[in-house]
């Protein structure tokens, strides 16, 4: 995310990255929960978080499960030429298997986690990016779990 985007953040914006990073409330009504602790309305919060999205500074929200705890997952990672870069990254983060993608300044250039049910819809989902994209990929499956705290206040 661009720092220019961050330091555009309003104070309410802040409070939800920080305070919900971690703590988002498992309820039929999370968005009035967090309303309320914060002493606004639903709306507000919706808002907010609709304008982060628009802004490009949040790309979603949802659970992040532990490798393997729900289906299979492997790390991707795929040498993409700079003028076809932000299309591509683009296409990948249209999938719904894809947790997140980023940029590394190196030749395997475009990083992405994907998530599915089975080993074949996996295998499935590498087929398809290989095919609408026209670049291969490279499947990094894990070994050996490790568990990194990806939190972050800001």
């Amino acid at each position: 995310m661009p720092m220019s985007n961050i330091s555009k953040l309003n104070q309410l914006q802040e409070k939800l990255l920080n305070n919900f990073q971690k703590n988002f409330p498992i309820s039929p009504t999370p968005y009035a929960d967090i309303a309320n602790s914060l002493g606004i309305t639903e709306t507000e919060v919706l808002e907010a978080l609709n304008e982060l999205k628009t802004n490009g500074i949040i790309s979603r929200i949802g659970p992040v499960f532990r490798p393997h705890r729900l289906g299979t997952s492997t790390l991707v990672t795929m040498a993409i030429p700079q003028a076809k870069l932000e299309e591509v990254a683009n296409y990948i983060s249209s999938l719904q298997e894809i947790n997140h993608n980023y940029e590394r300044e190196h030749y395997f250039n475009l990083w992405f986690v994907i998530t599915a049910t089975t080993e074949e819809h996996l295998q499935t989902v590498l087929t398809n990016i290989e095919q609408n994209t026209g670049f291969k990929v490279l499947s990094l499956p894990m070994l050996e779990g490790y568990y990194i705290d990806l939190g972050f206040k800001l």
